[in-house]
Formats: C-alpha cells, structure tokens, sequence
C-alpha cells in the first residue's frame, strides 16, 4: 500500500507501507493491503505504520484519512514530532 501523510505544512511521509494503525475518532483502526474503501476523522494521538525497515510512529494533531485501492491519504492538522 502507498501511504501519505500531509499538513497544511509539509508532507511528513511517502512510502509503502505493510500496515498502518489510527487514531480514529471512535476508536483506533488499522488498514491492511486491500482494505475497503474508508474515509475517518482523526483525534490527536499516534499513527504506527509498519514497513520492510520496521515501524515509524507519528503523533498527529487530528485530521482525516482516506483509504482506496491501496492508497492512504492522511490530512493532518499538524505532526508532533
């Protein structure tokens, strides 16, 4: 799956990724390789994605995320590095 994670700054990250866990506003979640299309709002809390190399965490600020066809776009208020 390809992964983005933009602010209204900058785009934080770009890359596949194997996983991707959120915080979502009710609940947190995780996206798989062929996960049903998927639109969510996001509380402030921490992004843990797992690639080949490992995982990243990234704490956001809020924010949306949309899944479709193996493409995750996270809109991020702001990341606290």
């Amino acid at each position: 799956m390809y992964l983005e994670i933009i602010t209204p700054d900058k785009k934080v990250f770009a890359g596949e990724v194997d996983a991707a866990q959120f915080p979502g506003t009710n609940g947190s979640f995780e996206v798989l390789n062929q996960h049903a299309p998927l639109i969510s709002t996001l509380e402030r809390g921490r992004i843990r994605i797992t690639t080949k190399q490992g995982q990243e965490f990234f704490t956001v600020d809020g924010g949306v995320v949309e899944v479709l066809n193996n493409r995750i776009i996270v809109l991020a208020e702001s990341v606290i590095s």
